[in-house]
């Protein structure tokens, strides 16, 4: 199954209505998020249905509770999620930084239970002339669909990963985990950038200054 966040194209909605992706049709759920969605066993009623192509997909977790990324040395660092934006969204470069980089990598969804609901694409954008950490503190594009597990195939590969964040924690439903990657870039204000593959997608956002 295909999830998204969407609104008509005629609608300034941030957040967006929660809906499942069907061929060239959204149909709407009835849930106020996706994490709302897992939250309640991966099922809701159906609402209106939509063309694709006059909806416009949004973050599918605007809000995640907590994003943890994975790095080459097997552990992971945790990421800011005020900085999140979805398909579509400008990508503004901090001050005093001319060109930028992205790496895309695949993130898990957690769902109920603590347990997986889906697969999205993660961009992490990194400025190489800020120090530290704060180098990758401004973007991070998430979407632009959610697919879930039975659709892609790959839970499996990722249960040590989630078995390693969610230890003595616990994880909440729209928790972020990331991990792998391409770095891709550098990019410039001006710059349409598109990552991403099918099944999931393509990211698509334009790079822009402050």
């Amino acid at each position: 199954m295909k999830l998204c966040m969407f609104s008509p194209v005629d609608q300034d909605l941030e957040r967006g209505w929660p809906g499942r992706i069907d061929g060239d049709t959204v149909i709407q759920l009835a849930a106020q998020t996706l994490q709302a969605f897992f939250t309640g066993g991966g099922s809701a009623r159906e609402h209106a249905t939509y063309p694709l192509a006059d909806v416009v997909l949004r973050a599918p977790v605007l809000h995640p509770p907590s994003i943890r990324i994975f790095g080459a040395d097997g552990d992971f660092t945790f990421a800011n999620p005020a900085a999140v934006r979805g398909p579509g969204d400008e990508i503004v470069l901090p001050a005093s930084v001319d060109a930028a980089e992205a790496q895309l990598r695949l993130a898990a969804v957690i769902g109920a239970d603590q347990q997986i609901g889906g697969f999205t694409f993660l961009a992490e954008w990194i400025a190489p002339q800020l120090p530290g950490q704060k180098a990758r503190d401004f973007a991070l594009v998430v979407g632009p669909t959610v697919v879930t597990p039975d659709e892609l195939g790959t839970a499996g590969d990722w249960q040590p990963l989630v078995e390693h964040v969610g230890r003595n924690t616990h994880l909440r439903s729209g928790d972020i985990v990331a991990a792998g990657g391409e770095l891709l870039g550098p990019f410039h204000a001006g710059d349409q950038v598109e990552v991403g593959f099918d099944p999931i997608g393509t990211l698509r956002n334009v790079v822009g200054t402050r």
